[in-house]
């Protein structure tokens, strides 16, 4: 019985109780509930702490990276300024061209997209390249362009298919174009598309922001160095657009500033004149106004189409002109250095005069060479019969090379380097092009440095006729010459005349050399009279080419011997190459009395500069003095009309002016000469 009711306890339903359950399930209800309540509170206050942060504390973040995705600036590129002569005519213009538009980010497959465009527009490989080098300087979003000068047909057949491209648009935009181009292209040089090294020095000056969306820029000549005043400053715009890049609308706009237009001191008719005496032949002329160093005409033949390289120039069409032997790239006028010649024997005598180591009445007689004292070595003139006794009026007049020889040993290379130097040879005239090489005036460092040997006597005595080592380019030449002009003073070369923005900025010479200040009037009057003795005397060597002018001149001959005569060896034109032919120079200046024109002339392989070079310029004054100013005389104001009529009036005192000279003292008249060749004429 006992087992019975244990039995019972274990397997019996236990008894429940009601009130107590409902107690429990209310309790474990509340629990719950309040769990769930502290959860739903936590992340309530969550969410309204997150949603604080996105739209109170970070707000300005969070609307800036919004209105990034719809809100855009696109930089608006500024006009390039324009350039003219110094006349007003324009020189470089800005044509408008459409080109195709890409905003590379928006597109899914862009290599798809470039084979399609080889059909709708003609893309090339040489477009695809342009744009990817474009790509890696350009920021996100930003159209790029794709194809360039579109034509019409390519116009439309892309509007055709645009549907197809809502990434891409055609947009105008400018192109630099230059309306003379061969006779201007080494003065105002052009501009081609930025390239990698151009990107890296804008960085560097901290100047690539003001190139956004720009895709040229200056590479050579004016171009190149006034950049910063003919490109001008960039604007933007701030647009809406949409998901693949199209604007929506314009929201606002900060205009672009146009760069300044540049007026030059070239006289576009004079250029083109010269450019047409020059035609056929290699060499340079540089025409100058003495009187502020100002460049009338400045030409390098032959030359090149300057727009050849604005838009990109092909491949082949550049290897022609790398591989052409008469050298069109380089401008000779400012990169070609040549011997000076007999040019710089007014320079030298000048510095002689002021050293003591001449006078003018000095005199040595001239067997037709000098002999090195100590030594049998000789040195020829180019006369080979001699010039007899010679004075240093004479020597100049004449171009005796043994009256300079004797300079030369007497005068030694360190003051003869240094007054030449302050002449402007062997160093940058400080024209405004950055296309200059400065020569050689050879120094006894110079020549241990560029042979590693010592100088010797003999090096020295071909610099006193500028020949040995010596180099120099035209525009040293004319610089020099307008030095000897104003006895001293000392310009700089340059084209720029004025620039024009928001108001003209002339002209401010930089006074980059100080002036020659140690000669008397004297010294430099007699150089002067040396240089009009041999144009007017009958023994001068450039006196045929400037019979029956109508002015003034005076000017000094040269001939550049482009290789060295053995010692028995003598010059026979007619057994060598063209190529090993003489250089000939001229420089002269005129009217006489008051010179408003120098010009200096090299013609490379031509023979004498007298018989070659001279009648060139006699027909450079002849146009300028005669026919040119008194079409502009107008424009130049009186001085200019007033110095017409010196010239006009001075045709008739040219014609007795040796007889005058003579009666009066001032200008020594010898008896004519032949010039034989011997060596080198004159």
């Amino acid at each position: 019985m006992k087992n019975m009711n244990l039995l019972t306890k274990l397997f019996a339903t236990p008894r429940h109780d009601p009130i107590r359950d409902n107690k429990a399930e209310r309790n474990l209800f509340a629990r719950r509930a309040l769990v769930a309540f502290i959860g739903t509170l936590l992340l309530t206050v969550v969410l309204f702490t997150n949603l604080y942060n996105l739209q109170v504390t970070e707000y300005d973040k969070y609307q800036t990276r919004s209105n990034g995705n719809r809100i855009k600036l696109l930089p608006v590129p500024p006009t390039r300024g324009l350039i003219y002569d110094r006349y007003g005519k324009l020189l470089a213009e800005n044509l408008t061209f459409f080109g195709l538009y890409i905003v590379p980010e928006k597109v899914e497959n862009l290599d798809r997209t470039f084979d399609e465009l080889r059909d709708v527009v003609g893309l090339t490989d040489s477009d695809i390249e342009q744009f990817k080098k474009e790509r890696r300087r350009s920021s996100r979003y930003t159209p790029i362009m794709l194809k360039s000068d579109l034509t019409e047909e390519q116009i439309a057949r892309f509007a055709v298919n645009q549907y197809n491209y809502p990434s891409l648009d055609i947009r105008p935009y400018f192109k630099r174009h230059y309306l003379y181009g061969e006779p201007l292209t080494h003065i105002l040089g052009y501009v081609a598309r930025i390239n990698d090294k151009d990107v890296e020095r804008l960085k560097k000056e901290e100047k690539d922001a003001n190139y956004a969306g720009t895709t040229d820029i200056g590479k050579l000549g004016i171009e190149r160095f006034y950049e910063d005043q003919l490109h001008g400053t960039a604007g933007y715009e701030q647009v809406e657009i949409n998901n693949r890049g199209k604007v929506i609308r314009k929201l606002s706009e900060q205009p672009p500033v146009a760069g300044k237009s540049i007026y030059l001191t070239i006289d576009l008719e004079l250029q083109r004149f010269i450019t047409d005496l020059l035609a056929g032949q290699k060499g340079a002329v540089v025409v100058m106004d003495p009187r502020d160093s100002s460049i009338l005409a400045m030409v390098s033949s032959p030359s090149y189409d300057n727009n050849l390289f604005v838009g990109g120039i092909s491949g082949s069409a550049y290897k022609r002109l790398l591989e052409d032997p008469t050298r069109p790239l380089y401008s000779r006028a400012t990169q070609g250095a040549y011997p000076p010649a007999s040019t710089v024997k007014p320079f030298i005598a000048v510095a002689a005069l002021t050293e003591g180591v001449i006078t003018p009445n000095m005199t040595i007689f001239d067997p037709g060479y000098w002999i090195l004292p100590n030594s049998t070595k000789r040195f020829r003139d180019w006369k080979k019969t001699g010039h007899g006794s010679l004075n240093l009026y004479k020597s100049i007049t004449e171009s005796a090379d043994t009256y300079f020889y004797q300079v030369a040993y007497k005068m030694g290379i360190d003051k003869m380097s240094e007054w030449m130097t302050r002449f402007g040879f062997g160093v940058p005239t400080g024209v405004d092009i950055q296309e200059e090489t400065s020569g050689i005036m050879p120094t006894r460092e110079w020549k241990q440095k560029r042979y590693k040997k010592p100088w010797v006597i003999g090096d020295t005595i071909p610099v006193g006729i500028g020949q040995g080592y010596w180099t120099a380019t035209p525009l040293q030449l004319a610089k020099a010459t307008s030095v000897l002009v104003n006895d001293g003073k000392v310009n700089t070369p340059h084209l720029m005349k004025e620039t024009v923005g928001s108001e003209k900025e002339p002209y401010k010479d930089p006074l980059l050399y100080e002036d020659i200040s140690e000669p008397t009037k004297a010294a430099w009057n007699e150089a002067k009279r040396g240089m009009y003795g041999v144009v007017n005397a009958p023994n001068g060597t450039g006196r045929k080419a400037f019979t029956g002018a109508a002015y003034r001149v005076a000017g000094k001959s040269g001939t550049a011997q482009v290789f060295s005569l053995k010692e028995n060896q003598r010059y026979d034109a007619s057994q060598l190459k063209r190529e090993l032919h003489d250089h000939a120079w001229f420089t002269a200046y005129a009217p006489y009395e008051n010179p408003h024109i120098v010009v200096s002339i090299i013609l490379e392989n031509a023979g004498g500069g007298s018989g070659n070079a001279a009648p060139v310029v006699r027909q450079i004054m002849d146009y300028y003095l005669l026919h040119r100013l008194p079409q502009v005389a107008k424009l130049e104001g009186i001085t200019d009309e007033q110095s017409v009529n010196s010239a006009a009036e001075q045709s008739k005192a040219a014609e007795n002016n040796s007889e005058e000279a003579a009666t009066s003292g001032d200008m020594p008249i010898e008896e004519p000469i032949s010039l034989p060749h011997e060596g080198a004429t004159e």
